[in-house]
C-alpha cells in the first residue's frame, strides 16, 4: 500500500508523518448501489398494501402470541440445560481410558446425531406405544415405584427430551474441542502439584477450555431457538404453533409470519449480546487490552462530542 507523507508549510516532511489511505472510488460507488438496492427494497417491502402492518400490529402483543414466546424461551433453556450438562458428560466419557465407556459415548453421539431430530420428537411422543408404564425397581425383579408414561412423558416433556438429548449430542464435540484444545502441560503441571484427574478437569482443563466452548455453545442456542418450531409436531404450542393456530382461523398468512420473524429476531439478538459479554469476560486472559463494548463507544461517542461542542 502506497503512503504519502504530510508535509509542513517550507515542504519538509513532518516530525510525525502520518500515512494517507489510498483513495479506492470503486468502494464509495458500491456502497452507494448497495445502499440504494437496500432502500429501494424496504421502500416497496414496507409501503405493500399486501403485507397488512394493521394486523401485524393487532397480533404483536396478542396474549396467545406471548404465551407462545413464553414456551419457546422455555424450551429452548431447558433443551440448552440438559444439551450442556449431557454434552460435558458424555465429552467426558469419550476422553475416558475406560473403552467401554468411551465407546458407549461414541454410541450414543452417532445414534442422536444420525437420527433426525424430528423423528426423535415423535419418538419421545410416541414412546407410550411400547413401554406403557415406566418403574423403578430391581432389573428382572420387583418394581417398587411406577407410573404411566403418558403422565410422566407430557408434550412438554417429550418436546424438551427430544431436543435436550439431541443437542447433547452435539455439544459433546463442542466440548471435546474445547478440552482437547487446553495444552497437556496443564495436565502435567496438575498431576505434579498432586491434584485427582476430577480436580484437574474442574479447576484448571474446563476454565481454559471456556474460552473455546463459548462460541460454538452461544450458536447452538440460539439454533435451539429456532429449532423449538420443530415441536408443532408434537402440537406444544410455542411461538411458530400460535401463529399457525391464529392464521389458519384468519388466513393472514404472512402478516403473522411477520409477528413470528420479529419475535425470533429479538430473542435471537437478545441471545447474541449475552454470548458477546460471556465470550468478552473469558477473553479476558487472552489480551491485555480488551476493545471497547459498543455501550463504551457510544458513551465515548458523546464525549467527543461534548468536548467538539465545548470548543
Amino acid at each position: 500500500m502506497t503512503e504519502t507523507l504530510v508535509r509542513t508549510d517550507s515542504g519538509d516532511a513532518a516530525a510525525s508523518p502520518r500515512p494517507v489511505p489510498p483513495r479506492r472510488p470503486g468502494q464509495r460507488v458500491a456502497a452507494v448501489v448497495v445502499a440504494f438496492l437496500l432502500v429501494f427494497l424496504l421502500e416497496g417491502w414496507i409501503t405493500n398494501p399486501r403485507m397488512q402492518w394493521g394486523t401485524v400490529g393487532e397480533f404483536l402483543f396478542s396474549p396467545v402470541i406471548m404465551e407462545g414466546l413464553r414456551t419457546t424461551l422455555l424450551l429452548t433453556f431447558l433443551a440448552m440445560a440438559l444439551g450442556i450438562v449431557g454434552g460435558v458428560v458424555l465429552a467426558v466419557l469419550r476422553m475416558s481410558a475406560n473403552p467401554i465407556l468411551s465407546r458407549l459415548s461414541w454410541c450414543y453421539i452417532w445414534l442422536f446425531r444420525g437420527t433426525p431430530l424430528l423423528v426423535q420428537l415423535l419418538f419421545w411422543y410416541f414412546l407410550s406405544a411400547i413401554v406403557p408404564t415406566i418403574g423403578l425397581g430391581i432389573p428382572w425383579g420387583p418394581t417398587f415405584v411406577q407410573a404411566d408414561t403418558n403422565d410422566l412423558i407430557t408434550q412438554l416433556a417429550a418436546a424438551v427430551l427430544g431436543l435436550g438429548l439431541h443437542e447433547a449430542a452435539y455439544m459433546a464435540e463442542i466440548v471435546r474441542a474445547g478440552i482437547t484444545s487446553v495444552d497437556d502441560g496443564q495436565n502435567e503441571a496438575a498431576q505434579a502439584l498432586g491434584m485427582s484427574r476430577g480436580q484437574t478437569l474442574r479447576r484448571i482443563v474446563l476454565p481454559q477450555a471456556l474460552r473455546i466452548i463459548i462460541p460454538p455453545t452461544g450458536n447452538q442456542a440460539i439454533s435451539m431457538l429456532k429449532t423449538t418450531s420443530l415441536v408443532f409436531a408434537i402440537a406444544v404450542p410455542e411461538l411458530l404453533t400460535s401463529i399457525q393456530g391464529i392464521y389458519s382461523r384468519n388466513f393472514q398468512q404472512v402478516p403473522l409470519l411477520v409477528v413470528a420473524c420479529f419475535w425470533y429476531l429479538v430473542a435471537t439478538s437478545v441471545l447474541g449480546v449475552g454470548q458477546y459479554y460471556l465470550e468478552r469476560r473469558f477473553g479476558r486472559g487472552t489480551s491485555r487490552h480488551l476493545p471497547p463494548t459498543p455501550l463504551q463507544r457510544l458513551r465515548g461517542a458523546a464525549r467527543n462530542h461534548r468536548k467538539e461542542s465545548a470548543r
